[in-house]
């Protein structure tokens, strides 16, 4: 089978994150900051969740053999750049770093350096942002009927933050440092405004994908 240059792209992004999750996961077992490991570790991190899950599925559906399993396999993929790789990716650099320009201990304190070098922080939190356009310059997707976007973007949300509660009432450790600043109504007002910001970015990113099946199918 030969290989294009968007099934490259996704091996290599695939492979790349990969090789971050290990080099993460090397480090445990060091006197790392309360919270880092404890409760599924890397897993626990919205750019792994994301990332892997998404550019794994978009390898294997390139180098899936046959017609009908690859048409099933790429309407998930799709779905799933659609709702969760694209706005959800985005939302971790927008979010990330404006956090981090007013107060970064709210969100990677400093001690955190001494065990991670910063090429891993930009691999987590600011390559996303060039990939994901790659993605949509690469390969235009097929993007879901609104009513079918707005259940899927909120059983991505309130899984994500159930995954997040379950995590702080099993081990009395919130996985974004920034959470243990709210009260209850803060924390449900901070979700609120976070899954506004997903569904905003939703919407670029059906219309930068719409701009680009345009001038791919001129």
């Amino acid at each position: 089978m030969a290989l294009n240059l968007k099934t490259v792209f996704h091996v290599l992004v695939f492979s790349w994150y990969a090789f971050v999750v290990q080099s993460m996961a090397a480090k445990d077992g060091e006197e790392l900051p309360p919270g880092i490991f404890v409760y599924g570790g890397p897993w626990k991190y919205l750019t792994f969740l994301n990332l892997m899950t998404f550019f794994g599925l978009a390898a294997a559906t390139d180098l899936q053999d046959g017609k009908k399993s690859q048409s099933s396999l790429r309407k998930c993929k799709d779905l799933l750049f659609a709702v969760f790789g694209f706005p959800v990716g985005m939302f971790v650099v927008l979010l990330f770093w404006s956090i981090f320009a007013y107060d970064r201990e709210l969100v990677y304190p400093a001690s955190i350096d001494m065990f991670f070098p910063p090429w891993m922080n930009h691999a987590m939190h600011t390559l996303v942002l060039p990939i994901l356009l790659a993605e949509v310059l690469l390969q235009p997707h097929v993007y879901p009927q609104t009513k079918q976007a707005v259940a899927a973007l909120s059983f991505v949300g309130v899984t994500y933050l159930s995954w997040i509660i379950w995590v702080y009432l099993s081990v009395g450790i919130w996985v974004y440092p920034l959470l243990k600043h709210f009260s209850g109504v803060g924390l449900a007002g901070f979700f609120l405004f976070n899954m506004t910001v997903v569904a905003a970015l939703y919407v670029i990113g059906e219309k930068l994908n719409a701009n680009q099946q345009k001038k791919t199918f001129k």
